[in-house]
């Protein structure tokens, strides 16, 4: 038996073979998404408004166009080799919750509880507030209407929580279309920046901006750090594998595809943006995909793009709301959580309760015009968690050989379904994934040193989990022996 299995709460024994299903029917999801709607949650949990800055924030790090590509190349080869350890362990294990379930069967349900818990705080919440604000000063910028940033952020917010408490399909079906306007946007800024602002001309040489040195290989790390943010979120994707027609084959599949479309799309906006501006106007430009769209079509372009970033992150908002609830959802249902998170609307058949949780603190921190502080705090606390699931790949792995030689083992309803053998296996294993591991865990110890108060803060937040966790177990236990 596993450790999660011999200390988690008792859980509702399967009343069917669907992975993560409940004997209680008002706690059952239903499985209405296919391929396409993964992939597209894939790519909507990674664009947001990132990808339309980012690059002049590269370009100041480092000086050459070949260093600013190879920059988003390097980042796009950590994303996809995240995305490959996570496939394997939604093959392992495709339950809703995704990376809360990965951490709980590996180690603990009190580690997961940690992350579902920062997860709700401040990573997710705060992060869609930030998004929120940026999508509201977009959309006054276009239309001059008469309200406040914060107010038309919490409309955004609350008008998606109400859409995702119709049913997932309706949530799916918003998130994929505005997904698809994101394609098109970046498809519009690629093209018109080759065709009318010259970028087909950008030159590879010089590689370096310095000679070979330590000096150069820090920069470099320096430009990855907004690199590997701009390229974070694609695990989101499995916290809805609850409500997957075939989340083994369509998450795995969809984390693939979705990582590599999300790659293509950085390396060509990247690469118009030094093309039509030169590696010393985009280091200077503040917003550059406006100025590559201003410089082509005049204002014009710069509003349509303007009119892009607004749906960019409207999209990826959209996306949030869909995939971060289950999360909470999954807590509530290991009875670690408020049981009320835990209830399914009888018509929609979506945790309204969970989604109407994230976003009130959504809208909360929007309004209290606190989210960049906030957020400065939990990014050594996302990626903790970042590598504790690429770990928990070792951990899997480590166990199914005992398995294997215990023929009576897959019989015992106490070993994870995250033992069998799965379907999809991560190329390269071991050193892949743990080159991933390393990669999260040199985010953190860079974040902690550059910003030591804002990360101490995030680690005294998460530590405040730590006696929630068993106040919650406590209850657990009192009124479920």
């Amino acid at each position: 038996m596993s450790r999660a299995a011999q200390d988690e709460p008792k859980r509702d024994a399967p009343h069917d073979s669907a992975p993560g299903a409940r004997a209680d029917e008002s706690r059952k999801l239903v499985r209405r998404l296919g391929l396409f709607d993964v992939t597209m949650l894939v790519m909507g949990g990674i664009v947001g408004s990132g990808i339309f800055m980012n690059p002049s924030v590269v370009a100041a790090r480092v000086h050459t166009p070949a260093l600013m590509l190879a920059a988003w190349a390097v980042g796009g080869a950590v994303a996809l080799t995240g995305a490959l350890v996570y496939a394997e362990l939604a093959a392992r294990l495709p339950e809703v919750g995704g990376q809360y379930a990965y951490l709980r069967e590996a180690f603990h349900p009190s580690v997961a509880f940690l992350y579902g818990w920062a997860l709700l705080l401040v990573v997710q919440t705060g992060g869609m507030a930030a998004v929120a604000v940026t999508f509201a000063r977009y959309f006054l910028e276009l239309t001059h209407a008469p309200a406040s940033d914060w107010l038309i952020a919490a409309l955004a917010l609350g008008v998606l929580t109400v859409i995702n408490c119709l049913g997932v399909r309706a949530g799916g079906t918003v998130q994929s279309a505005l997904m698809v306007l994101k394609i098109g946007a970046i498809i519009a800024l690629v093209a018109c920046g080759i065709i009318f602002a010259g970028a087909r001309g950008a030159t590879l040489d010089p590689i370096l901006d310095r000679p070979a040195s330590l000096d150069l290989l820090t920069a470099f790390g320096a430009a990855l750090t907004p690199v590997m943010f701009a390229y974070g979120g694609w695990q989101t994707s499995g916290f809805v594998a609850g409500e997957m027609r075939d989340p083994r084959r369509d998450l795995t599949r969809g984390l693939i595809f979705g990582v590599v479309g999300v790659v293509a799309c950085y390396l060509a906006v990247s690469y118009v943006c030094v093309g039509a501006l030169g590696a010393r106007g985009l280091a200077a430009s503040s917003a550059p995909a406006s100025d590559v769209m201003r410089l082509a079509l005049g204002e014009t372009g710069a509003k349509l793009i303007a009119a892009g970033i607004a749906v960019s992150t409207l999209g990826f908002l959209a996306q949030g709301m869909l995939t971060a609830p289950r999360v909470y959802f999954a807590m509530a249902d290991d009875r670690l959580f408020f049981p009320w998170v835990a209830r399914v609307s009888n018509s929609t058949r979506v945790p309204v309760v969970a989604i109407v949780l994230q976003g009130v603190f959504a809208i909360l921190i929007a309004a209290s015009k606190r989210y960049d502080q906030i957020l400065s705090y939990v990014v050594s606390v996302d990626f903790i968690f970042f590598g504790l699931t690429g770990l928990s790949l070792f951990v899997f792995r480590r166990r199914a050989p005992r398995l294997e030689k215990s023929p009576g083992a897959r019989d015992d309803a106490s070993v994870s379904r995250s033992d069998e053998a799965p379907g999809f296996r991560v190329p390269g294993h071991p050193v892949t994934t743990a080159l991933f591991v390393a990669a999260c865990w040199l985010v953190v110890a860079a974040t902690i040193y550059k910003n030591f108060s804002d990360s101490a803060r995030g680690l005294l937040l998460l530590a405040s989990g730590v006696p929630a966790y068993f106040i919650f177990r406590s209850w657990q236990r009192r009124n479920h022996p």
